[in-house]
């Protein structure tokens, strides 16, 4: 993207904030081209023009009125003490069930987090999530929270992108299509320079879906290597949180601030002892002397013309980056692990447990819900907000968990799930043939066997549909499944704590090909403000 230029005294060049990485914003924040001030006030008009208005992306629930205040600080921090380092004064976006400090305040209502449900509206949480802290600590500016799908996609029958709070999330890349989810509006958001990263949350596809079907890189890190405390839960043995970026370089920054143990989420006590810098893992010949397999069982699944020629070509380049492809390199248990349905019985009976326990540590719940049986209630009395038809009336994901308990065929659907995709699927898988990593496109069932193991997974841009494609619709409408110009993403995944290597190999595919920039969001969908609207004004 060419650079903005302010001509008064001097020609001065701003980085272009549809695309500007974080190291650039911070390179300039040191040489004073700009302030955080003057970042954090771009980013704002930029949401507010195209959040409500304009296309209406509803990418954005909430915006943090401390930014500005935050921001301030940050820059006179700057100048006495110096820098805390890559992360000082940039404006960062949080999934909207990721908690922080009640104290801030809030535009929309008093809570800081709500998964994007009415029913959660006034709550007060006890403390900054433990990613969101590790985040102030390292400088960052909060600038608000993103839209989700409600209940991280876990309400019901639902489209992606929809919160009773935050309204329809839609990609940029072409109107009213389906942003997926439940991390929709960080994908959004990040995909048209909305902030320079943000967090989304994983349980199964919920950074690699969005960040795929919006042009992103986006890395679901191991269970236990970034904290789940103050998050809103799916499953204590899957849920996950990692950042969605523009690039694979945005995504190691803010990967190595917010991982680390956490005491209020014993798993994290478990991870390795030293954590890279994953930022050392940026080497543009990191593919050389790899072995990559190819499920291709997996990889058929769900996929089109489009997709399936875009990853032929990307083996190619992958040959040329001198990695060596197994290909196919199929799961010894591809079958089962696709019929499989213990995944939805662990899913929803954590669920259950998972937000109940949440929920009982608030401090303040002012609708009174303590409990699932009550957000189901809750539901039924305010439909006008969140049962509105005629696409959003289902909640029977909600019914469906209330009515779970913890037995024995959970018990064993657990120990399944852990069979299916560690020890007999992916960790197999590697060693049958030698593998350092699996890759597969992001679409379909590239998530599943990361999710139910608890293995990182990373997705860097592929490709996108052609410009002369016809438009399909989504069940539920009103979105559209894809459309003219919609991006989808390559995927790469391997066994616990590999992410060091998994962030290697994206950055040198990512370097070898750039293929985000191929093509832009819709025009409506690009805001025009930029640094040099704002800077000295």
């Amino acid at each position: 993207m060419p650079e903005q230029t302010d001509v008064s005294t001097s020609i001065v060049a701003y980085p272009d904030l549809y695309e500007a990485p974080i190291a650039e914003l911070q390179a300039c924040l040191e040489k004073g081209l700009f302030t955080s001030v003057d970042l954090v006030k771009a980013y704002l008009a930029r949401i507010d023009e195209v959040n409500v208005k304009g296309p209406a992306l509803n990418a954005i629930i909430e915006n943090n009125p401390s930014a500005l205040s935050q921001a301030a600080g940050l820059d006179i921090e700057r100048e006495i003490k110096g820098s805390r380092g890559p992360l000082h004064g940039i404006p960062i976006l949080l999934k909207d069930n990721i908690a922080t400090l009640h104290s801030e305040g809030s535009f929309t209502c008093s809570d800081r987090r709500s998964t994007g449900s009415h029913a959660l509206v006034g709550s007060v949480v006890p403390r900054d999530a433990f990613i969101a802290a590790k985040l102030r600590a390292a400088g960052a500016i909060l600038l608000g929270k993103a839209n989700q799908s409600e209940w991280a996609n876990f309400r019901g029958q639902v489209p992606s992108g929809f919160s009773g709070r935050g309204g329809q999330a839609t990609c940029p890349y072409y109107p009213h299509v389906d942003p997926s989810g439940s991390s929709s509006g960080s994908g959004v958001a990040i995909a048209i320079g909305l902030a320079a990263g943000s967090l989304g949350t994983e349980t199964d596809g919920s950074i690699i879906g969005p960040s795929s079907q919006n042009n992103l890189v986006g890395i679901k890190p191991t269970v236990g290597l970034t904290s789940r405390a103050g998050v809103i839960p799916i499953s204590s043995h899957q849920d996950s949180a990692g950042p969605m970026c523009r690039s694979v370089a945005d995504v190691a920054v803010i990967l190595s601030a917010i991982a680390g143990p956490d005491p209020l989420d014993e798993v994290t006590l478990s991870q390795p002892s030293l954590i890279p810098d994953y930022l050392q893992a940026l080497n543009p010949n990191a593919l050389r002397g790899v072995r990559l397999g190819v499920p291709r069982l997996f990889q058929e699944q769900d996929s089109d013309e489009h997709i399936l020629a875009a990853f032929e070509a990307s083996l190619d380049i992958l040959r040329t980056l001198g990695a060596e492809i197994v290909d196919p390199a199929e799961f010894p248990n591809a079958k089962e692990l696709q019929a499989s349905k213990s995944e939805s019985i662990v899913l929803s009976t954590e669920f259950k447990i998972d937000v109940n326990k949440y929920l009982a540590g608030l401090v303040e719940v002012p609708t009174g819900v303590k409990n699932i049986a009550d957000v189901i209630t809750f539901n039924k009395e305010h439909a006008d907000l969140e049962l509105i038809p005629p696409y959003y009336e289902d909640q029977s994901q909600l019914i469906t968990s209330e009515a779970t308990v913890a037995d024995e065929t959970y018990h064993a659907a657990l120990a399944k799930n852990l069979e299916l995709g560690r020890t007999r699927g992916i960790d197999a898988t590697l060693e049958k043939f030698k593998l350092d990593a699996i890759i597969i496109h992001s679409n379909g069932f590239a998530s599943t066997p990361a999710a139910i193991a608890g293995y990182p997974i990373i997705t860097v841009p592929l490709g996108f549909y052609p410009s002369n494609m016809v438009v399909v619709p989504s069940t539920p409408a009103p979105v559209f499944n894809k459309g003219p110009g919609v991006p989808f993403g390559l995927s790469f995944l391997g066994t616990a704590y590999t992410e060091f290597q998994l962030i290697s190999y994206a950055y040198a595919y990512e370097q070898a090909t750039h293929v985000r920039l191929k093509q832009l969001a819709y025009p409506a969908a690009i805001p025009k403000t930029q640094l040099v609207d704002i800077v000295g004004k």
